[in-house]
């Protein structure tokens, strides 16, 4: 059974940074693709940031240039790099992932494991 624990998530100043982990359990990641996803209140869960399975990555437009994804194979873990953060940053962040995926996809739809969410918040 595949598990997805997400931690590093709080409270910071706009401007600051934080980082995002993504443990896994139960199956390696350095087959997976894997994505990073947020939503904040009262709209859609959206893509952030795409890592493939061949070492590829994607960003949103809205975070190209400040986030970073990364994995350490070694610890099974998935990190988000959130520098230079803005107000409009302020969701709950989820880290998902697939073992079945073809291509990559900015869509929720194409990963199939999940995280339970850690909340990030930018104060102005």
């Amino acid at each position: 059974q595949v598990q997805l624990v997400e931690s590093g998530g709080g409270l910071v100043q706009a401007g600051g940074s934080l980082r995002l982990s993504c443990a896994a359990s139960g199956r390696t990641f350095s087959r997976a693709g894997l994505a990073w996803f947020r939503q904040a209140p009262g709209k859609e869960r959206e893509f952030v940031a795409a890592l493939t399975r061949n070492g590829n990555t994607y960003y949103a437009d809205s975070v190209k240039g400040r986030f970073t994804i990364s994995t350490d194979n070694a610890k099974n873990t998935v990190y988000l790099q959130m520098n230079s953060l803005k107000p409009e940053d302020t969701a709950v962040y989820y880290c998902a992932a697939d073992w079945a995926q073809a291509t990559w996809t900015p869509l929720p739809h194409g990963y199939d494991y999940w995280g339970q969410g850690t909340q990030v918040t930018v104060s102005s």
